[in-house]
């Protein structure tokens, strides 16, 4: 469903990806884990068109789609949680999540879609006239989620969905990310820098370093890998 061929990226004169290539197949999910500055970030924010990369390319449902402009890409039904969330802090949760939507003329399906979302995440609906800013981290990063979801995608790019969350709440959060996957048979392309929980939902895992995938494989694979174990999952 995505193909990113030899994706190269500069900021300036460093160098963030330097032939990154990655095949996320319809239906699945596939991780991308390192460390601090590995380039992950930077390959996801490449695909939604808010950076143009200097190499490569990257197609999606058979389009290329590198040097799209971001709007462009959503309408294709590829959308991106940013990593820190990004909610609308002076807007309510419902009216960010109508943000959400801004693309779906259709208002019977934006209603159908925010009933789907507050089933997924009851506690949005319990604040739906909250301002966002007041919500706590773990609720905001659902209303990230369910702000994408919004917008009817069939590629989702989740960006750190655990980063300064509490632990009960991230494997709430983590359980509703295969279930989005299961039960509307959304894609999704993850990246997490808590590479146990990432290896345990995801089929197959890509893993970065200084700009580059040194290794690619299924995540059973990758989570018996002894270079794998050592580096991110602790030994």
């Amino acid at each position: 469903m995505l193909t990113i061929q030899g994706l190269g990226v500069s900021y300036g004169a460093i160098r963030a990806l330097q032939g990154v290539s990655i095949e996320v197949p319809e239906g699945g999910i596939v991780t991308l884990i390192g460390g601090n500055g590995a380039g992950k970030s930077t390959t996801l924010r490449t695909v939604s068109g808010l950076i143009r990369p200097q190499a490569g390319t990257i197609t999606y449902c058979g389009e290329r789609i590198d040097g799209m402009a971001p709007h462009r890409i959503v309408q294709r039904g590829l959308c991106h949680v940013p990593e820190g969330r990004m909610v609308f802090a002076n807007l309510s949760v419902r009216e960010n999540l109508a943000m959400g939507a801004y693309l779906v003329r259709d208002q019977a399906a934006v209603r159908r879609e925010r009933e789907f979302v507050f089933g997924m995440f009851p506690r949005l609906a319990e604040r739906e006239k909250q301002l966002a800013g007041t919500l706590s981290g773990g609720e905001q990063q659902m209303l990230s989620i369910g702000r994408a979801l919004m917008s009817m995608p069939r590629f989702l790019m989740l960006d750190e969905p655990s980063l300064g969350i509490a632990p009960l709440l991230v494997k709430s959060i983590f359980a509703r990310i295969r279930e989005i996957n299961e039960t509307r048979r959304i894609t999704i392309l993850l990246v997490e820098q808590n590479a146990n929980l990432a290896l345990e939902i995801a089929s197959h895992g890509f893993v970065l370093e200084s700009g580059q995938v040194i290794l690619q494989d299924d995540s059973a694979v990758l989570r018996a890998d002894p270079r794998v174990r050592s580096a991110y999952l602790g030994g």
